[in-house]
């Protein structure tokens, strides 16, 4: 065997192997599983108050990552109906665009629920306003109890992280986001 084949079997080696390890560190590296324990649970957010309470859930299961605020997912079913949440909870006013989440979590679907959402089979609330500065905790809720929650980035985050002028009811970013531009 020549000098020459070996040299380039070991870079069509490496070439696989970096693309292997790539492949994982995108998909599955830095997602972890979410405990959802007192403390840490899904919330929305009640009309009347305007301060995230804890909601039944079923079932849930999700995942989340420190490397961004946007990868946390979560699937669950809730015994709520859609009548009475949204008689006690604010829906989200935003236009709501759920994430994809790697393919091993196949419990959420973001191109189905985002159809959904459009097609008003599901409904979006407001969970949790700012859950870091400039990114919103929603959830979809369907009449038949199945739900699912992510973070997604508002308006003031947009326009923060874009480097324009934040609309007018936003708050000011923290110091550390601020040195972020």
């Amino acid at each position: 065997m020549s000098a020459g084949k070996i040299a380039a079997g070991s870079i069509v080696v490496s070439a696989l192997a970096a693309a292997g390890l790539m492949y994982y560190l995108q998909v599955y590296a830095f997602y972890d599983e979410v405990a959802f324990e007192k403390g840490n649970e899904i919330r929305m957010v009640p009309i009347a108050s305007g301060v995230p309470e804890p909601i039944l859930v079923e079932g849930i299961k999700g995942i989340d990552g420190e490397a961004s605020p946007l990868k946390f997912r979560a699937c669950f079913t809730t015994p709520m109906s859609l009548p009475m949440l949204t008689e006690t909870y604010q829906m989200y006013q935003g236009q709501p665009e759920p994430n994809f989440a790697p393919g091993w979590f196949d419990c959420f679907d973001a191109a189905q629920i985002g159809a959904d959402l459009e097609a008003g089979t599901a409904l979006a609330f407001l969970s949790e306003p700012t859950k870091s500065y400039g990114i919103d905790r929603v959830v979809a809720v369907y009449d038949d109890g199945r739900a699912f929650a992510w973070h997604q980035i508002n308006a003031c985050g947009k326009a923060h992280y874009d480097g324009k002028d934040l609309p007018a009811d936003c708050p000011a970013p923290p110091a550390a986001a601020e040195g972020s531009n």
